[in-house]
């Protein structure tokens, strides 16, 4: 799991993946956290991503860094615990900060429930991890 904290960090932006009836949607992220030894993630409940996400869990996330890529697939679940989002302000305050409080109820976090991060390379194997 750190192995796939620090290249998400270090990517700066990814891309997550979701799909609504027939139609793939992406959009830039930048910030996770690892909470209770799962990755985190965070967004806005009132954005069309949540509601995404809400109806089916299934999404993806891509990121480059240093001529490699990751792809982070899974499944996640929203984690409505204060503590899950204090998890997450405090691992990314400076970029949330401006966004969100832990109790602004627009702040909202999903884990994954399982997954698998596979980290690409033109020059070696694929490198599998479990979530």
């Amino acid at each position: 799991m750190n192995e796939v904290m620090e290249y998400l960090k270090a990517c700066g932006t990814f891309y997550l993946a979701t799909c609504e009836n027939d139609k793939p949607h992406v959009r830039p992220f930048g910030a996770v956290c690892e909470y209770e030894g799962k990755l985190y993630i965070v967004t806005n409940n009132q954005k069309k991503v949540y509601q995404q996400m809400k109806k089916n869990q299934k999404i993806e996330i891509c990121g480059m860094h240093k001529g490699t890529w990751i792809r982070v697939e899974g499944e996640v679940t929203e984690d409505t615990r204060r503590e899950a989002r204090v998890a997450m302000m405090d691992d990314n305050k400076t970029v949330l900060s401006s966004m969100y409080t832990v109790d602004d109820n627009l702040m909202t976090v999903f884990r994954f429930e399982h997954g698998t991060a596979t980290i690409y390379s033109f020059t070696a194997e694929p490198k599998v991890i479990e979530l």
